[in-house]
């Protein structure tokens, strides 16, 4: 008979918000709090921001993160509550994410390799679009784009920049990306892509001193790019908590719906 895992040692941690660090204050002196890597949960504290930033600083750790939202944007978070602590961390349901692994060659030959648990976005730097070539599995799939940019996005990043550049949303359990252009001008219909979640996706830049380029991964930005690479990593499992009444899948199939 498998037994629950134990979430007895908690490391809380919260954005600088007022409110965020009113939170940790009152749930540390109700539970106590260790050090992240002593523990054997993370509970965050604040916003989506501050979840990607808990989630990256994890990322290899291995350790759940659950969220409480005591921030602005609060998609990735579960409700805010003080009382039976314990009790939710063991009931929550575990879901498991892979990031991206972006590796970003500049003009001047130095590469830049960062991870993206939403997406990876490649923007113009200047006031003319970008023109972009697309190779999937080292087949191209499309000579140019002319558009703002493009992006590559996971099923947990499909609700976020990918949604408002009008990219389709995907089910956290879907093995896809999204690669989803950004104000495409030429070809002038093309509404982006579904490719399997093991697809290797190259973009190259053309005319890269005229239309200068920037990539970025999450919050990593590498500027001039020439090449950038994406895959998903597959080394690196993420695990999210979330209550089992409030789960990522129903908020993403929620989203869905508009509801």
């Amino acid at each position: 008979m498998s037994t629950s895992p134990r979430r007895d040692r908690i490391a809380f941690v919260a954005s600088p918000s007022a409110e965020a660090q009113a939170a940790q204050a009152q749930l540390v002196s109700m539970y106590g709090t260790c050090d992240p890597q002593d523990a054997d949960v993370v509970v965050a504290l604040g916003g989506d921001g501050l979840m990607l930033q808990t989630l990256h600083q994890q990322m290899r750790s291995g350790k759940p993160i659950y969220g409480m939202h005591r921030g602005t944007v609060g998609f990735l978070m579960n409700e805010y509550a003080t009382h039976d602590l314990h009790s939710r961390l063991e009931a929550a349901r575990e879901t498991v994410i892979h990031p991206l692994l972006m590796r970003a060659t500049d003009i001047y030959g130095e590469v830049h390799i960062h991870h993206a648990i939403n997406e990876v976005s490649l923007f113009r730097q200047s006031h003319q679009a970008a023109r972009l070539r697309i190779i999937i599995d080292e087949r191209e799939r499309m000579s140019e784009l002319v558009a703002d940019g493009i992006l590559v996005a996971t099923p947990a990043g499909s609700t976020a920049y990918n949604l408002s550049a009008q990219g389709p949303i995907l089910p956290i359990s879907a093995a896809l990306l999204a690669l989803t252009p950004i104000s495409a001008f030429r070809p002038r219909r093309w509404r982006g892509a579904l490719l399997p979640d093991n697809a290797f996706v190259v973009i190259e830049v053309l005319e890269v001193d005229k239309r200068p380029v920037a990539a970025v991964a999450d919050h990593d930005e590498a500027r001039d790019v020439r090449r950038v690479e994406v895959i998903s990593d597959k080394t690196i499992a993420i695990r999210m908590l979330f209550d089992p009444r409030h789960s990522l899948e129903e908020r993403i199939l929620s989203e869905q719906f508009g509801t």
